[in-house]
Parts: C-alpha cells; structure tokens; sequence
C-alpha cells in the first residue's frame, strides 16, 4: 500500500468549527426546538396547539401585582394570555391611554401587553414599582423560551 493512500485512510479528528456547532447545537437545542416544532407541527405544549401552559407565578415574591392579576380575573378580564411580544407597544398605548401617572407607582395591566388579550380595557391598578418591575422581570425570563402563541395561565398556589 502506498503511503498516499494510507495517509487518506487515517481519521481525521473533527474540526474547531464542527466543535463549536456541536457545543452550540447542545447548548440551545431545547430553544430551537420550541422555535422549530410549531414550523414542523410537532406537539409543543401551548404552542398554538390550545393547550394552556400553567406557570405557578410567585405571589410571596410579587404580592401587589399577585393580587391585581387575581383581581383583574375575578372582575372578568382573561386568565390566559397568549403570547404576543410584537402587539406589546401597541397594547401598552391602548391600555394605559387616559390613565394618568401617579407618583411613586407603576400602572399595573391585566392581561399584560404582551397578551394578545391586552390592549384597550385591560384592567389598570397602580402598584409599587419594586413589585411590578420585578415581577414584570420574572415574567419576562420565565416565558423568553416560549414562542409567540404560546397559551398561559399563571397560578397562585
């Protein structure tokens, strides 16, 4: 056998770029797929299938805002909120519009502004900022992973 051919036969380890494809592919799979399913049909949980993603929302952390999302539902406004981050700037405006500022709080809303289901006649409470901020913090890193159209329902255990 000659040399050529028996320097091709050797296996060649995997390149840097291959690495880091695989370590990539690895580390952010399960985010691709939430991304990916919806576009494959697959059965991702509250991924526009109508199933509601039930998320416990941490009422001891965040009691002000706690009570007002429960108020809100009571009083009639939505449970679910669907996912909606690009209606979010719109709803904002629509929600808050003719609600004045008041010193030393936030304007509350429920259904969030990023809910399909927010906008105009969302329910409007004032709240301590510390509360609403954080939880609206929490919120925001708790559902990063969920795609648009992704159905969900906070309890309060």
């Amino acid at each position: 056998m000659s040399k050529k051919k028996s320097d091709r036969s050797k296996k060649r380890a995997p390149s840097l770029i291959t690495i880091v494809i695989a370590v990539l592919l690895a580390l952010f799979a399960p985010q691709l797929y939430k991304l990916v399913a919806p576009m494959l049909d697959l059965d991702v949980p509250g991924s526009g299938n109508g199933q509601v993603v039930r998320i416990e929302f941490p009422a001891d952390r965040y009691p002000k805002t706690a009570a007002h999302i429960q108020h809100a539902i009571a009083k009639g406004e939505s449970a679910v909120c669907t996912i909606d981050r690009d209606g979010a700037k719109a709803n904002r405006e629509d929600s808050l519009r003719g609600i004045p500022t008041k010193k030393g709080f936030d304007r509350d809303e429920w259904p969030m502004a990023m809910c399909e289901e927010g906008g105009t006649g969302a329910d409007i409470e004032y709240v301590a900022p510390s509360d609403n901020r954080g939880a609206g913090s929490w919120v925001g890193n708790t559902l990063e992973d969920y795609p648009d159209g992704t159905r969900i329902e906070f309890v309060f255990e």
